[in-house]
């Protein structure tokens, strides 16, 4: 049987490797910078893209190819491109498509990180972003122009929790020439594959769950290989390019490579010439942590939906937004696409307002009170004030993100100590102790 014919979980484990002659059952990390060519023509060769191969590591290394192959299958891809970060990912992929003069129509409802880099540093370097609500995919098709080049969507946007609609919106995008760049961190290709659902180019922090253990730091880029770059809209792709002796992307590429022009663009012009590399040793980590992804996914999915659902019956909670509930916003387009659950972050907001989170975030215990999701240990923010801090008041109003707004990434505790923690934070002076309110639900 084939490795295409494997499934899911048989790849997490498998895909990408090859046994070599020293019969390592592990994958071996390689340390180090360059690789020896085998002749003059040998090396000219590997540097015209003649032949493929290691040349430096910070274009490729071993180790590294074995996790871009095995993340490229579990998404559905043709190549993949790992990277120093997400966020490294998120750039690469807009300045490989798009130069000063060009556009990208965004949702508004990203994580803090990718909305500054969008809203600050891309038009210093004249790419314009204009923000859309993503909850009505007519909104992208209204702000498109002759200088758009792309559109870009979270799966679930960070932190507020709106699921997107990634097929009606890779509609829209297909049906004016352009890409949909998806970052798929929040769901993982376990929860969506979303170039099932038309995605053209899929992005993950490495980070969050597929490493799963806040042990490192990277992200990868997914190229779907569908994409036809000479439709007209990407000049970067069919115009001589000057970093690469004039070579046309789409056009002068042999064969076996014209499907993955996105990603060898990615590797060769941006990541060649600006470095963002991961290290072998956090692609190492990352693939041990990938090798659990679709047992831990189900966890961390059960998890928050039991957090969510007790929240939504507490006394001092004041709304509480998960995919997973019925009564979500999110949900019917949610329980559409998300076959195996609906992921691991809970927000919610509590009587009282800012004060009253803050007060929680500093009593809780057993979650962590740090900047990040997807470990296996359960973490708890206040966004407003740290992740996305940098987003004026009325930047996070419009994404949706309010002052009270409490982030918690479920880990893979047991749900009752989840639960006791939270109802320990949230006690007050007017709340019953636990027992007596939670025997009173019980009883009902």
């Amino acid at each position: 049987m084939s490795s295409e014919n494997y499934r899911f979980e048989t790849l997490a484990l498998h895909a990408g490797q090859s046994v070599d002659a020293t019969q390592s059952r592990g994958v071996a990390v390689y340390r180090t910078s360059s690789y020896l060519f085998k002749s003059t023509q040998h090396a000219a060769n590997l540097f015209a893209l003649k032949e493929l191969g290691n040349i430096y590591t910070r274009l490729m290394n071993p180790t590294t190819d074995i996790l871009e192959q095995r993340v490229t299958q579990l998404e559905g891809g043709a190549a993949s491109v790992a990277l120093a970060s997400g966020t490294a990912a998120i750039f690469n992929a807009i300045i490989t498509l798009a130069e000063a003069g060009d556009e990208i129509v965004s949702a508004n409802n990203l994580y803090g990180g990718t909305y500054t880099q969008f809203d600050a540093i891309l038009p210093k370097l004249g790419i314009t972003v204009k923000f859309v609500d993503p909850k009505d995919p007519a909104n992208f098709e209204r702000a498109i122009t002759d200088k758009t080049r792309a559109l870009f969507i979270e799966t679930i946007g960070n932190p507020v929790l709106d699921y997107t609609d990634v097929k009606a919106i890779a509609e829209v995008a297909h049906r004016n020439g352009l890409p949909l760049i998806v970052d798929a961190t929040f769901t993982t290709p376990y929860l969506l594959r979303t170039i099932d659902l038309g995605a053209d180019i899929v992005i993950n922090s490495l980070t969050k769950w597929l490493g799963g253990h806040g042990s490192g730091i990277g992200g990868i880029i997914t190229d779907a290989g569908r994409f036809n770059w000479k439709g007209g809209r990407h000049p970067l792709f069919t115009e001589p390019d000057q970093n690469y002796h004039g070579l046309r992307w789409a056009i002068d590429l042999p064969e076996p490579l014209a499907p993955i022009a996105f990603a060898l663009r990615v590797r060769t012009v941006p990541l060649r010439n600006l470095g963002a590399s991961i290290s072998p040793d956090n692609s190492w980590i990352f693939l041990q942590g990938i090798e659990t992804l679709p047992v831990r996914m189900v966890r961390h999915a059960e998890n928050a939906l039991k957090v969510a659902e007790h929240l939504e019956q507490h006394p001092e909670v004041a709304w509480v937004r998960y995919p997973g509930l019925k009564n979500d916003p999110s949900y019917p387009l949610a329980s559409r696409d998300l076959k195996n659950g609906f992921g691991g972050v809970v927000v919610f907001g509590v009587k009282g307002g800012y004060e009253a989170a803050v007060k929680i975030i500093d009593n809780i215990k057993l979650f962590s009170h740090l900047a990040n999701v997807g470990d296996a240990k359960s973490l708890i923010l206040h966004p407003a004030s740290t992740s996305h801090s940098q987003l004026s008041e009325e930047q996070q109003r419009h994404g949706g993100l309010s002052p009270d707004l409490i982030r918690l990434s479920i880990g893979l505790e047991h749900p009752d100590d989840l639960i006791e923690a939270l109802d320990d934070a949230l006690q007050t002076e007017n709340t019953p102790p636990r027992a007596s309110w939670l025997s009173k639900l019980i009883n009902k």
